[in-house]
């Protein structure tokens, strides 16, 4: 019996089912990085930290971007401090776009981007846990 880092395979009666579940999030991270299939990426800049906000733009230039308009299976959003990445979110792009749908009069809007001329939706911790089922 090994012992790693205070890890000890052996003695963890979870390891078979916690490998399973790890390895679908291998999977996933396998097809997304290997292009098998399209992911809309967007990196959250610095105001994210103070605000604990992500914005989810929606128009642009009074018309529809974003995520109105996104196709990919996949919405990634980065989490950076001044260039540095912190984290990221992942989301099922149709959970994302209906979760906005459905709840878009009790979300928070913000103009934003270049000279202000995207529209944004603004989700928090609490909201973030609601796409995701939570």
């Amino acid at each position: 019996m090994s012992v790693i880092n205070g890890y000890c395979k052996e003695k963890d009666i979870n390891f078979d089912k916690d490998l399973v579940y790890g390895k679908l999030g291998e999977n996933l991270a396998n097809q997304i990085f290997q292009g098998q299939f399209d992911a809309e990426v967007k990196t959250e800049r610095n105001i994210w930290e103070t605000t604990g906000n992500i914005a989810i733009e929606y128009l642009c230039k009074k018309k529809p971007s974003g995520i109105s308009t996104c196709k990919s299976k996949v919405w990634i959003h980065f989490l950076s401090v001044d260039s540095q990445f912190k984290g990221a979110f992942i989301f099922d792009r149709k959970k994302l776009k209906q979760y906005i749908k459905d709840n878009y009069n009790n979300l928070k809007k913000v103009d934003g981007g270049d000279n202000n001329e995207s529209r944004m939706v603004l989700l928090n911790k609490q909201n973030i846990m609601e796409v995701c089922g939570f």
